[in-house]
C-alpha cells in the first residue's frame, strides 16, 4: 500500500477538524435556539393567585391596608432597605418607569414591602423610600404581618444562614435573601402582570402604559 505524504496526512487532519467543528457548531446552535425559545420572558404573567389581603405599617407610622390603595394599581417590590444591590437596582427601575409614565404614573402607586421588619423600622424606611420616589411607600409591620403579605404574594425570603453565621459577633448585621419580582397590581386589587429582576424601565413603563389604557380612569 502506497504510504501516505505528510501533506496528505495534515490535509485529513484538517478535513477532520473541519467536520467535528461543523457538528459542534450545528449542536451548539441548537442548544442556544432551544434556549432561546425557554428563556422567560421580561414581563411575566403566571397562573398562580397573587395577591390579597395585608395590614401593615406605612413609613408615617400609620396602619394601612391594601383596601386603603383601591382605585389605584399598585407597583409592589418586596425587598430590605439594607439590601446592598437588588433591591436599589428594581427601586430605581421603578422609580424611571414611572417618570417615564408622565401624568400617567398618578394612577399608580409604588409600594415597597419590607422582608426585614426587625431592622426597617418606620423612620427608617422613611429615609430610605425619600432617595428614590416621593410616591414610593414604605411598608413594615410586625413579623407575622409581613409574612402574611409574602405569602399572599408568593414571596420568598429568609435570613443568609451563611452572613448570620459569619457575623454571629453583630446579630444586626445579616443578608436576606429572597425573591425580587415587582407586581402590578389593579385598581381592584387584583394581579395583573409581574417583572422579572433586572426589566428595562422602558419596558417596564410601557406595559404598564398598557394595562392602564385599558382600563378606564376613575
Amino acid at each position: 500500500m502506497k504510504s501516505m505524504t505528510p501533506l496528505t496526512v495534515i490535509g485529513a487532519m484538517l478535513a477532520a477538524l473541519t467536520a467535528i467543528g461543523a457538528i459542534s457548531w450545528i449542536a451548539w446552535s441548537s442548544i442556544e435556539r432551544e434556549r432561546a425559545a425557554s428563556a422567560p420572558p421580561a414581563v411575566a404573567r403566571p397562573a398562580a393567585d397573587i395577591g390579597g389581603k395585608f395590614q401593615l405599617i406605612d413609613h408615617m407610622g400609620k396602619t394601612v391596608t391594601d383596601a386603603d390603595y383601591r382605585g389605584r394599581f399598585m407597583l409592589i417590590f418586596f425587598g430590605y432597605a439594607y439590601c446592598p444591590d437588588v433591591c436599589p437596582t428594581e427601586l430605581s427601575t421603578m422609580a424611571t418607569a414611572l417618570d417615564l409614565l408622565g401624568r400617567k404614573a398618578d394612577r399608580v402607586q409604588p409600594l415597597f414591602i419590607t422582608v426585614d421588619p426587625a431592622r426597617d423600622t418606620p423612620k427608617f424606611l422613611a429615609d430610605y423610600v425619600a432617595n428614590f420616589h416621593p410616591r414610593l411607600i414604605g411598608l413594615t409591620g410586625t413579623p407575622a404581618q409581613v409574612a402574611a403579605a409574602a405569602k399572599a404574594y408568593r414571596v420568598y425570603y429568609a435570613r443568609s444562614g451563611a452572613a448570620a453565621a459569619a457575623n454571629s459577633g453583630a446579630p444586626d448585621d445579616y443578608f436576606m435573601d429572597h425573591s425580587a419580582f415587582v407586581y402590578l397590581m389593579g385598581p381592584d386589587g387584583t394581579y395583573r402582570t409581574m417583572f422579572r429582576r433586572a426589566t428595562k424601565p422602558e419596558t417596564m413603563a410601557q406595559t404598564i402604559a398598557e394595562f392602564l389604557d385599558k382600563s378606564p380612569a376613575g
